[in-house]
């Protein structure tokens, strides 16, 4: 699973592994420095312990945050298809990977592949959480928050000891003054306890949402297509069960065991009674049913730029709502028809129709799909689209 030297070298010279890799270094010589000074290893069975669980918490942290990123989260095969053909009809195709996407797949934009079992695409890893490395990037998690929190209470400890130094000294408590600031050493200090305190409060909430997740069994997109569900039977008093969720323990076995070997395939997954490998897909194929029955077609114009802070050419409040969201913008052109899917008070999400020559001279398969500013776009009103709508709630209801 493990990438090629020049392929993990490439994974490393990125801003977010590079960030994460200076936080770790900076807080763990930071604190074992003063930790030096104010509780020594070599002077008490105590200080040793203290001493060796902070390495230990900063090893075990640098090395599943390398194993989470070079091992990946798991890629499905280019040209994936069913071991039956029957069952093609319960899943979602993939252009780009010029296949069908597995059960609890989904395509990654950035990683331009389909990811089994897709959590997100973390920046700092430079990488997806999926399958194959969830475990290594929530154990990274833990050792981070647990790490940061001892290196926070040695810093604080240190700091306090070597402001009051001179006190210490007045009163002849020289035993306490071990803890010498310069200059460098005490600007230094109150950094890494900044950066520390904000490790614990950022990941460690970021690790409660991962450890819930497990948990359940079900990832952050997988979340997200739960709760449309359960908003779609709604109307229809109509209950959804998500398939995936076996109990606790065995939705913790699922990520987390001795041999550190994802469990399954990636292809196929344990269910509970009364649903089949298909039951989410399903539901899937009908929200993108329902999606396309909901689009609306717009004509630009004004010339969008794509940019993400149209300030000159949009106006403030454009710029002041942007959608929260990492999704591309995308440069449209006068004229332009675009089929917007979703809607926010100063923005449209929405995918460009190309013309037979920009089919022709784009790339295969290639969709240009994206947010821009709302007071750049028309609403078209025809009726071949509101055919179109109709026929799309029609296989919604016979996918049901």
């Amino acid at each position: 699973m493990l990438q090629s030297t020049s392929g993990a070298l490439r994974r490393f010279l990125h801003w977010g592994p590079m960030t994460a890799i200076g936080i770790i270094k900076s807080i763990t010589i930071m604190t074992l420095y003063m930790n030096s000074m104010w509780w020594p290893a070599n002077r008490s069975l105590t200080g040793f312990f203290n001493q060796t669980l902070f390495i230990v918490l900063s090893a075990s942290t640098g090395f599943n945050f390398v194993m989470a990123s070079l091992i990946g989260p798991g890629f499905l095969s280019l040209r994936w298809r069913p071991q039956h053909p029957e069952d093609e009809q319960h899943l979602q195709e993939c252009n780009v990977c010029e296949g069908f996407k597995a059960p609890r797949s989904h395509h990654c934009r950035k990683c331009n592949r389909c990811v089994i079992k897709m959590d997100h695409h973390c920046p700092w890893i430079n990488n997806c959480v999926g399958w194959a490395n969830h475990g290594y990037f929530t154990a990274f998690l833990a050792c981070a928050v647990l790490g940061c929190l001892q290196a926070t209470f040695i810093l604080s400890a240190s700091l306090y000891m070597g402001l009051y130094r001179d006190w210490y000294v007045y009163y002849g408590q020289f035993s306490k003054a071990t803890v010498q600031l310069g200059l460098w050493s005490l600007a230094l200090c109150v950094f890494n306890i900044g950066l520390a305190i904000g490790v614990v409060i950022t990941v460690g909430a970021l690790f409660g949402y991962q450890l819930r997740a497990i948990l359940s069994n079900r990832t952050a997109i997988e979340d997200w297509i739960s709760e449309k569900a359960r908003y779609r039977r709604d109307r229809t008093n109509e209950v959804f069960q998500y398939p995936y969720d076996l109990g606790r323990w065995r939705n913790l076995q699922q990520v987390f065991n001795l041999s550190c070997i994802p469990a399954g395939t990636g292809t196929e997954w344990p269910v509970i009674d009364g649903c089949d490998q298909y039951t989410l897909t399903r539901e899937q194929l009908a929200q993108k049913e329902e999606k396309r029955a909901r689009t609306r077609t717009y004509t630009i114009n004004r010339t969008v730029t794509g940019s993400w802070v149209p300030l000159l050419s949009q106006g403030f409040k454009v710029c002041c709502s942007p959608p929260l969201t990492d999704e591309p913008r995308i440069k449209l052109a006068v004229g332009d028809i675009v089929r917007v899917t979703r809607w926010r008070k100063h923005w449209l999400f929405g995918e460009k129709v190309l013309t037979h020559s920009e089919v022709d001279f784009s790339e295969k398969n290639k969709r240009l799909r994206g947010w821009f500013p709302r007071q750049c776009a028309i609403e078209l009103m025809e009726d071949e689209y509101e055919v179109e709508q109709s026929q799309c709630y029609e296989k919604v209801k016979k996918i049901n």
